[in-house]
Formats: C-alpha cells, sequence, structure tokens
C-alpha cells in the first residue's frame, strides 16, 4: 500500500506543469510562478515618479532592466524551484507600453532560450481574468477590467472573451493619475490609492460631467473639466482637494456600474468580476456590490496582491494556454502596445 501510495505521488507531481510568467507592461515589473494553480511566489517593484510627474516609457524600460534579474532570482528562491523545474516560460506580448514591454520579452526569450523551455506570449487583459478567476473562484463572470491603460467589460461568449463595453478615450486609471498630478497627490504607493484614501474624507460632492454611450463610457471630458475647475475651486474655497476626490470617485464608479450591469443584463450573467489595478478601489467594489445585491448576483474581487499587474497572472494565462497545446516559436515572439 505504501508503494502504492509513493508511486501514485510521483507519478502526480510529475504531471504537474509549472509555468514562470514575466510582467512588465506598464510601471511595474512582476516575475510569478504557477504550478498548477497554485501560486509559489509573486514578486514585483514598481517605478515611483516624484508628486505631478507620470511615467514615461524610456524611464520605465530602464527601471525594469536594472531590477528584472533580481525579481527572478526572488522568485526561483520563494518557490524553491531551479530553472529545470519550470516547464513553459510565459511573457506579456501586450497591450502596454512599447519600451518596458520589449524589456521584458527580452528578458523572456533569453531565459527560455538559456533554460531550453518553451515561450509564450500571453495577453495582458486576459492575464488579468484568468487570475481573478483562479483567486476568486468565479465561473463564468462578466468582467469588469478597469486598470491604467485599459477600461472594458467582457464577457466569455461563443468560445471567446468578447468585449460589450469600453472606453472611447481614455482608461479610467488614467483618468484618476491624470487627476492626480494636477494637485500634486504622491504616486507613492501609487496615486489612485492615495486618491482612494483622500476620498474617504470628503463629503460634498461637486458635480461632474457623466458620460456614458450606450454600453461605452467617456473619461476625457471629466477630466478636462476638473483639471479646469480643481484651481479656482480649491483657491476659492468652494471645495477641499477631498471633496474632488470623492466627486471624481463616485462619478466614475457610477458610470462604471451601469454599463457593467447592462452587460450582466445582456449575457444573463449573475456573476460580476472585477480585475486590474483601479479593481482594488473598496469603494468601486462597494458600489458593485449594491448593484449585485440588488439583482440577486455576487460579486468577486481580489486585493491587491493579484489586481495591481503582477507575473502571477500572466503566468496563469500562460499555464492556461500551455495545457491547451499552444506555444510562442521565437519569430513570433513580438509585443504589441494595442
Amino acid at each position: 500500500m505504501c508503494s502504492f501510495m509513493l508511486v501514485f505521488q510521483i507519478i502526480a507531481k510529475a504531471a504537474m506543469t509549472v509555468v514562470i510568467g514575466f510582467e512588465g507592461s506598464a510601471n511595474k515589473i512582476g516575475i510569478g510562478i504557477i504550478r498548477d494553480g497554485e501560486v509559489l511566489s509573486n514578486p514585483r517593484r514598481t517605478y515611483i515618479t516624484p508628486p505631478g510627474q507620470g511615467f514615461l516609457p524610456s524611464e520605465t524600460a530602464r527601471h525594469h532592466r536594472a531590477v528584472i534579474l533580481t525579481v527572478l532570482q526572488e522568485a526561483l528562491e520563494q518557490a524553491g524551484l531551479k530553472p529545470a523545474d519550470v516547464d513553459c516560460v510565459a511573457y506579456t506580448k501586450g497591450p502596454g507600453m512599447g519600451a518596458p514591454l520589449v524589456t521584458v520579452a527580452l528578458v523572456a526569450r533569453t531565459v527560455a532560450q538559456l533554460w531550453g523551455k518553451p515561450l509564450l506570449g500571453v495577453n495582458h487583459c486576459i492575464g488579468h481574468i484568468e487570475m481573478g478567476r483562479l483567486i476568486t473562484h468565479a465561473d463564468n463572470p462578466t468582467v469588469l477590467y478597469v486598470s491604467g491603460g485599459n477600461t472594458q467589460v467582457i464577457a466569455y461568449s461563443e468560445r471567446r472573451y468578447r468585449i460589450f463595453g469600453e472606453t472611447i478615450d481614455i482608461a479610467v486609471g488614467n483618468c484618476l493619475d491624470r487627476f492626480a498630478r494636477v494637485i500634486k497627490i504622491s504616486n507613492d504607493p501609487s496615486p489612485g490609492y492615495n486618491i482612494e484614501q483622500m476620498a474617504k474624507k470628503g463629503s460634498q460632492y461637486v458635480e461632474l460631467p457623466y458620460t456614458v454611450k450606450g454600453m461605452d463610457v467617456s473619461f476625457s471630458g471629466i477630466l478636462s473639466y476638473i483639471e479646469e475647475a480643481a484651481h479656482k475651486m480649491l483657491e476659492s474655497g468652494q471645495c477641499t482637494a477631498e471633496d474632488l476626490c470623492f466627486s471624481l470617485q463616485e462619478t466614475l464608479f457610477s458610470m462604471l456600474v451601469e454599463i457593467t450591469e447592462r452587460a450582466m443584463a445582456h449575457c444573463g450573467s449573475q456573476e460580476v468580476l472585477i480585475v486590474g489595478g483601479v479593481g482594488c478601489n473598496l469603494r468601486l467594489q462597494e458600489m458593485m456590490g449594491v448593484m449585485c445585491k440588488e439583482r440577486g448576483a455576487k460579486l468577486f474581487a481580489t486585493d491587491e496582491r493579484f489586481c495591481i499587474d503582477n507575473g502571477a497572472m500572466i503566468a496563469q494565462a500562460g499555464w492556461e494556454m500551455f495545457r491547451s497545446g499552444h506555444v510562442t516559436e521565437l519569430p513570433d515572439s513580438w509585443i504589441t502596445q494595442r
């Protein structure tokens, strides 16, 4: 009996698939390792700029180049694995910022060749979704994907992830980040997080443009309006910076809840999954939770470990693809910003 169990454990262990994922599409560089749905490691570094400044592609890429090998070593050490234990190397193919994407893709290609492992280019958006599904155990949700570069309502239909609604200009995270620069909010740990904390202290709602067009949203008009009004209102004492943060959040998130609910009705869905960096925001989760409760639906969300860009999400999407027989040949291992 003991020998049978030992053989069974050896076979089971041999059948396990280990994928390492490289993510670096924006200002975060992360490397994560997944073994059959188990997160073995997920270290990350963030490029933080001074208040009032964004992050430029070239400077972000320089940051990633400086730390990526250290993060790779951390990922292997935390997982207790050697390169020989890895079955596949996954990397973010896009979308994202060109220079950081190229930096990470080059390292992933090099690692795959040095280790003699197959390579897989992963869609960044699908990485977020698959990570959310893994952590929350959501079955077939309507997905609200909100980050610095993307704002989309997505659902799985007829063997594909399909976009049911999206921003027609800038992403919600980009709107928040750019407003933070206007009133000089710190970028540490992130402008969105600091806006969220300031919004908790706001009490006066300042009316802002509300732009929903069918299943789509527009944020550029709101940003232009609040950028122009912010200094005048603050200098005149009409409101506080906390009031502006509160008002911006309430307006943006109300728009997102509206289009998500419309997509749920269209798909006949009773689950909502929030993914992406802005998905960490507890006020957004609270507002979405109210809508879900009214519909008798379930809300699924994760914390900053898995909402914010990370390597494990690329590893998980890569694991799904690798188990389905996909690989990316070296000549096809390019990147795309779109």
